[in-house]
């Protein structure tokens, strides 16, 4: 059976069922707008610099701790060079390039 104890005036309905279709109208309108090409677009470039941050913050740190670690291997606890790791390293830096230098100029001949 019907429920028949509704006791609103013509006009109080009237009043609710504008409201509804107002209400209505505004989320047909919001859902228009999150479907719309552009707002799309826009969430999926927004999403995609999200990630690229999110990346790049994750490289940086990465490369950061690298950094700081092959630091680490040639300057003691107070800051100062450890020669004893450097010299050898520069060694080795100098005659790789000597030998580039020495391959190129022979290939030139």
């Amino acid at each position: 059976m019907a429920d028949t104890s509704d006791t609103r005036t013509p006009a109080q309905i009237e009043a609710d069922i504008r409201r509804r279709r107002d209400v209505l109208a505004e989320t047909l309108d919001e859902i228009g707008v999150r479907v719309h090409p552009k707002t799309i677009v826009g969430d999926a470039k927004a999403k995609v610099v999200s990630n690229i941050d999110h990346t790049l913050g994750r490289a940086y740190v990465g490369v950061n701790k690298a950094v700081s670690d092959v630091k680490a291997q040639f300057v003691d606890e107070e800051g100062a060079p450890r020669m004893e790791r450097i010299v050898p390293v520069a060694l080795v830096v100098v005659g790789l390039v000597g030998l580039v230098a020495f391959g190129t100029r022979r290939r030139r001949s």
